[in-house]
């Protein structure tokens, strides 16, 4: 065994070694074998650390060169150790065989581990532990600082330290002797590095090194550490560079979340994003933080739209369209952008496309407008932007819109708004495309189920049918012995469908009016027995031939305008007509009436001669026929003066007919529930009604008690006897 220690080999006679092994198990002296061999590996260890590794302990820690030469010197007595082992397992195999197995000892091979082990790694008498570890951690902080080291001395060692084993046999010495003290020393590490870099570097570059670290530590535990250690340093990474830092990240002012969303940084976003995501509530800070700044957003298209419409309240006006196109806008806009950074930089992540969708419902159900700002979008859309646009394009805008529709949680207030501007370009022929108002009513109804659409598509229908009545009608004229006294064409409504007040107003119609109104109802009477009509003069429209000085045109006005312009005809024309008189003659509100006289005296084309001259209508007015009027188009088409956004007025009345509308459907609700289930506590019929409602508005509980106790006293329910939170429902 000696011999073969001292590397003299080629002199010994391996068949005669393992028969003298074999003799000595056989005859006994087993035993005495394995200790001798035990002692003579541990004295011949000892003197190799003697004589080649502690003469370095005093020079190791000067330079990481002979840092390496350390490891080095450790690593040659091993090499030389382990072919000592190999061999001497080979020769003394019968002990290996026979007795280890009898005594439960470590077999030979084991038993040459344990020992350099413990004489030379854990030396009592040598800080070769201390001096190894330190040079290790010596030589994988210097790589971090960027120098370069001896990778192969450095993979060697922690090689070394992975073959020796614990006294149990399977953990590695790796672990207590090096891994522990090297996760706690980049702890330190990483610790002191990333305030430093905090300190000295923006979010987006701090973000590269904290990422290109990661790297690093991963391709070294690939190349000279261990697979098992690359999960623990990552932690540490993690720990230290992302979540102690994490706020520090998103709300620095230079290039924190808020720059890099508002500069559109889709990289620098995805980096954060994949780097947030490693980190214990990093996700959840980073949703936080983009819904914040989408909230800030809403906010202030929020903020922009009460004030301007407060500026057109100040100066008098009414509040337009624009202003309403601009918030859609915007928000559009946003959300334009954020489904670019959800699949650019969120790589699609269905926890932060719901935090985003979150914010926006929240922010856009903060503005009371929103229902009717969408409606008009829509409008505004349908009556003049698609003109031009592809198939694929406007389908693309219907989606957002859609999309926009389905935060709203007051779909009730914009199906009432819809149908308002829906009803206009039907009966005023504006719109782009049936086809594509049909789509648009489709993606509603996918929305929102068929209750939603059904009278929207009942205007469709009528609007269908209209061209059967105005051949019938035709038909008629034919054979009629008072035919009326001018062209009529009339577009027949179904109240239950259309947006109109089932009263019309008010109004006075000519004489002329009135022949042609008569013959009308006596054509629709004879073809459908039952059914009323009734006269909307807010919702047409009559072409007259005017007569001025120098020329005649022909005017397109509403029905009103024609009310109040045919009065004319009964008076010289140089003779006023005082507001007073004109409300008296046409019986027209107030409202309606001061509206048409600003259109054909205060608009483009000035009809009437108002005194005294202002924008608005006062009740001590009076309008003169501007016999002098001229204007180089023959046909001229004047529109009567109203608002695109509701008045506070005209809000508070659309709120009351509204709630009303909600009041109803909450009691349907409530009868549906009950009629189904024929008894139910309070809470279970407070949750099933609140299902069925919140796709077209969320109920509160306390309406819903309220539609409860209302059906209670019209005896559709009754509280059941001895328990008042229970009810019974009536047939």
């Amino acid at each position: 065994m000696t011999t073969i220690q001292q590397q003299k080999t080629n002199t010994l006679s391996f068949e005669e070694v393992y028969r003298l092994g074999y003799n000595m198990v056989i005859h006994k002296y087993g035993e005495k074998l394995y200790l001798g061999i035990q002692g003579l590996i541990d004295k011949h260890l000892k003197t190799e650390a003697e004589n080649k590794i502690v003469p370095l302990l005093g020079i190791a820690d000067a330079s990481p060169a002979e840092g390496v030469e350390l490891l080095k010197a450790i690593q040659k007595v091993w090499m030389h150790h382990i072919t000592c082992m190999k061999m001497f397992k080979d020769t003394l195999l019968h002990l290996d065989k026979s007795y280890v197995p009898q005594t439960r000892l470590p077999a030979t091979y084991d038993m040459g581990l344990y020992i350099f082990r413990d004489s030379i790694i854990r030396s009592s008498t040598h800080p070769i532990q201390a001096h190894l570890q330190l040079v290790l951690l010596n030589q994988i902080t210097q790589e971090r600082k960027g120098d370069v080291i001896d990778r192969g001395a450095v993979k060697a060692s922690t090689d070394m330290l992975l073959e020796m084993k614990e006294n149990n046999g399977t953990d590695a010495v790796y672990v207590a002797d090096f891994e522990t003290l090297f996760v706690e020393t980049s702890r330190e590490f990483y610790r002191l590095e990333s305030e430093d870099l905090v300190r000295r570097f923006d979010p987006p570059d701090y973000m590269k090194k904290v990422e290109n670290r990661l790297d690093e530590e991963k391709l070294r535990c690939n190349h000279y550490l261990t697979a098992r250690t690359e999960p623990k340093i990552r932690l540490i990474v993690e720990d230290e560079m992302i979540a102690k830092h994490l706020k520090t990240i998103m709300e620095m002012e230079n290039w924190g979340l808020k720059q890099l969303l508002i500069n559109h940084r889709l990289q620098d976003l995805d980096r954060m994003y994949r780097l947030f995501l490693r980190v214990p509530d990093g996700a959840k800070e980073l949703q936080n933080g983009v819904a914040a700044y989408i909230n800030e957003c809403g906010k202030a298209s929020n903020a922009g739209v009460k004030a301007s419409t407060q500026e057109s309240l100040e100066k008098g006006a009414v509040p337009g369209v624009t202003v309403a196109l601009r918030w859609v806008q915007e928000v559009l806009d946003l959300k334009d952008k954020f489904d670019k950074v959800l699949v650019l930089s969120f790589a699609k992540d269905k926890a932060f496309e719901t935090a985003i969708n979150a914010a926006f419902e929240r922010f856009i159900n903060l503005n009371t407008k929103a229902p009717e700002f969408m409606s008009l979008f829509i409008d505004n859309k349908l009556k003049k932007e698609f003109k031009g646009k592809t198939d694929d394009e406007v389908d693309t805008i219907l989606n957002k819109m859609t999309t926009l529709f389905r935060f709203l949680s007051d779909k009730d207030v914009f199906e009432r708004y819809y149908k308002q501007h829906l009803s206009s370009r039907l009966l005023l022929g504006k719109s782009v495309s049936d086809e594509v108002e049909r789509g648009m009513i489709t993606k509603l109804k996918i929305e929102c189920g068929y209750q939603f659409t059904s009278k929207l598509e009942g205007m469709f229908t009528d609007m269908r049918l209209l061209a059967d009545t105005t051949s019938s009608f035709k038909d008629f004229l034919e054979n009629a012995v008072e035919p009326p006294p001018f062209d009529l064409h009339t577009t027949v409504l179904t109240s239950t469908f259309w947006p109109i007040a089932t009263t019309p107003i008010t109004c006075h119609f000519p004489e002329s009016f009135l022949t042609a109104i008569k013959v009308f109802e006596r054509f629709y009477t004879s073809r459908h027995n039952g059914r009323k009509l009734s006269w909307h003069p807010t919702m047409g429209n009559v072409d007259l031939r005017a007569t001025f000085n120098t020329k005649k045109h022909e005017l397109n006005v509403s029905t009103m305008a024609a009310v109040v312009l045919l009065l004319f005809n009964n008076i010289p024309a140089d003779e006023p007509l005082t507001y007073t008189a004109i409300r008296e003659e046409t019986k027209l509100p107030d409202d309606h009436l001061k509206r048409t006289l600003q259109s054909v005296a205060c608009g483009k084309f000035k009809i009437l001669i108002k005194e005294p001259k202002s924008r608005e209508i006062e009740d001590t007015d009076q309008f003169t026929f501007n016999a002098g009027f001229s204007e180089k188009l023959m046909r001229i088409k004047i529109q009567t003066i109203a608002s695109k956004v509701e008045t506070v007025a005209e809000l508070k009345e659309t709120k009351e007919k509204v709630d009303d509308a909600r009041n109803h459907m909450a009691e349907a609700a409530i009868v549906r529930v009950m009629k189904n289930r024929k008894q139910l506590d309070h809470n279970n019929l407070v949750a099933e009604v609140v299902a069925q409602l919140q796709v077209r508005f969320n109920p509160s509980p306390t309406m819903i008690k309220r539609r409860i106790e209302a059906l209670i006293e019209r005896e559709y329910l009754e509280r059941a006897p001895g328990d008042r939170k229970l009810y019974n429902y009536m047939a």
